[in-house]
């Protein structure tokens, strides 16, 4: 089988534009190159096959180029094509004959390679993480990796792990001081389709992905919208927001523009610890350790919770229930879900995750 090339890119040398090549193959098999790409050339030929293949482009028992006929075509050194055929044989996705050349070895029934990449393992998350694995099925195998908010530690899984997998779903949330060009960049690294960001969006990345996010600063106003007839007897309202956690920088903006248009006097805290109970006060509490608080300094009062002192808290638990406590929180398991599902749609738009809020008697 010869391949020739029909078209030919001349600058490709000079990097100017993306270099896409057809080969004259019965499936006019596509083998895609950017040249501005950081990512190895070994590495954009392996997912090239790889992606062809889960396309269904290239079928099992399909002939690929010989190594020669790719490094003429390419503009391509032997060695990184050997290097290419050899992780995609050692793969399991090729095979090769002597004197023959390569061939695909692919089946029909070839899973999903999916890499997650969490800021943390919480217990909220861990209901995202289950709600996207059953949504998934028998159709993919997922690892899951957590960065911890630390850029570098997310550069060096994102590195070792690019060519390797089918989609990256990941959590882009880093400390507050970590400057977003820098996770732009290496968000920018992935290939878009095979990009997914969940929880958070990242607006200025070069190409659109699949994205299913909350909006916070939305989220909470709206959230304290729906909440407005029973703040109206609170006229001091106080958000707790540790700031060693490294939480949205959204979510005091949200708040503060609700306390501005319903003229409500404000703070923003750090914690409960030092925080002296008032009348009329109500408490928008992100940490279940403030809340705990919060409640222990109530019972050292005659104040009237949902009366004279009121509060919300961020994420529904089964504890909250019991307590009594009015929440605002986004749904979880439909966040996990809906990215598994519209991944295997091969969807690239962007979803606002459902964010509610349960009145109880706390407020």
């Amino acid at each position: 089988m010869i391949y020739k090339s029909a078209s030919r890119d001349r600058n490709l040398g000079a990097g100017l534009v993306e270099h896409r090549e057809t080969l004259l193959s019965p499936n006019f098999y596509k083998l895609q190159l950017k040249p501005l790409d950081k990512t190895p050339k070994y590495k954009q030929i392996v997912q090239s096959v790889i992606t062809d293949i889960e396309r269904g482009l290239l079928k099992n028992g399909d002939q690929l180029p010989s190594i020669s006929e790719l490094s003429v075509e390419y503009y391509l050194a032997r060695d990184t094509v050997e290097k290419a055929y050899r992780e995609l044989r050692e793969r399991g996705f090729i095979t090769s004959v002597q004197g023959k050349g390569y061939y695909v070895q692919a089946n029909d029934n070839t899973k999903l390679k999916i890499l997650l990449v969490f800021n943390k393992l919480s217990s909220y998350k861990k209901i995202i993480y289950y709600a996207f694995l059953e949504a998934l099925g028998e159709s993919a195998t997922v690892d899951l990796q957590i960065h911890h908010y630390n850029v570098n530690l997310f550069q060096e899984i994102i590195e070792k792990s690019l060519g390797k997998y089918n989609y990256y779903v990941v959590m882009p949330h880093f400390t507050l001081d970590t400057p977003k060009a820098t996770y732009q960049n290496i968000l920018n690294t992935i290939p878009s389709q095979e990009l997914v960001l969940l929880d958070k969006d990242i607006p200025d990345l070069k190409h659109d992905c699949l994205r299913v996010f909350q909006d916070f600063d939305k989220d909470i106003f709206g959230a304290l919208e729906n909440t407005a007839d029973l703040l109206e007897k609170y006229s001091r309202l106080v958000l707790i927001l540790p700031s060693d956690a490294n939480h949205p920088e959204e979510l005091p903006w949200g708040f503060r523009s609700f306390c501005l248009l319903h003229n409500k006097t404000f703070a923003v805290v750090e914690n409960a610890m030092n925080e002296v109970l008032q009348v009329g006060t109500a408490y928008v509490v992100i940490r279940e350790t403030d809340l705990v608080e919060l409640v222990k300094k109530m019972r050292q009062t005659s104040y009237l919770l949902g009366r004279e002192v009121g509060v919300i808290s961020f994420n529904e638990t089964p504890l909250k229930e019991l307590l009594n406590m009015t929440v605002i929180t986004t749904d979880f398991e439909a966040m996990g879900r809906t990215a598994a599902t519209l991944l295997l749609d091969k969807q690239r738009v962007k979803v606002k995750n459902p964010f509610y809020t349960i009145r109880r008697g706390s407020l």
